[in-house]
């Protein structure tokens, strides 16, 4: 934890932070992207990881400081669960829906807003090695995310940006939609503009960050969100 009477400093210090080690990350996926693809994944974990460790590690933080702890385990159960059942039967319906507008737009621009080929047969299935899949999405993406994005970035540019208004318990202000801004953007480090959709659960990520003051349960919806696309491509494409 932070050393007692430790203060983190803001902005602008907390801004420079904040984008300096953004790009850092961004061009290390880039450039392993370019050069070698199988890489970038563990590049993007590695970086997510250890990154923020060197700015942290000269205020005397550690990783509890920005949202790595359990100490908020229940809080983080019940807006999982709650999250979970709200927003995954609404977004079965929009891939639906998604699928079948595909089908009617020309091949050209549907590859620039999805990774799917048309047409598309629905026939329920897991894809395979699910079970790796979770191990995969939980632990090598969404936990390294969350805590990049929704514990270090959201959270030094809340010093930076204090200000915000009121939204069911919780303030949101330029911290939270920037760091939903830079979420998306980083998707595009592997050239698929088609990604930059998730800046909309990135918003529900964020929410449940300043809510529950962890990033585990965000974790935890993050990839479960992750899975649900896996299992509607496998379902819906046989991918």
């Amino acid at each position: 934890m932070t050393a007692v009477g430790a203060t983190r400093p803001k902005a602008p210090t907390a801004l420079g932070e904040v984008f300096g080690l953004w790009a850092a990350c961004f061009a290390a996926i880039v450039v392993t992207y370019v050069a070698y693809t199988p890489a970038a994944k563990p590049v993007a974990t590695v970086a997510f990881l250890y990154l923020p460790l060197m700015a942290m590690r000269r205020r005397g933080e550690d990783y509890r400081d920005y949202g790595v702890t359990t100490r908020a385990w229940r809080l983080d159960l019940k807006w999982y669960l709650l999250m979970s059942a709200a927003v995954l039967p609404l977004f079965v319906a929009g891939y639906v829906g998604f699928a079948e507008a595909l089908e009617h737009l020309p091949a050209a621009l549907s590859r620039h807003l999805a990774p799917y080929s048309v047409p598309w047969h629905f026939r329920p299935r897991l894809p395979d090695r699910f079970a790796e899949w979770v191990v995969d999405q939980t632990f090598v993406v969404a936990l390294p995310e969350e805590f990049f994005y929704r514990g270090f970035v959201q959270t030094r540019l809340r010093d930076a940006w204090p200000q915000g208004r009121v939204l069911f318990g919780v303030r949101l202000g330029p911290a939270f939609f920037v760091t939903a801004a830079l979420f998306a953007l980083g998707h595009l480090a592997i050239f698929q503009v088609w990604r930059l959709g998730v800046f909309f659960p990135a918003l529900l990520f964020g929410w449940m960050r300043e809510k529950t003051g962890s990033v585990l349960g965000a974790a935890a919806f993050h990839a479960t969100c992750n899975l649900a696309v896996l299992v509607l491509e496998a379902s819906f494409y046989g991918r």
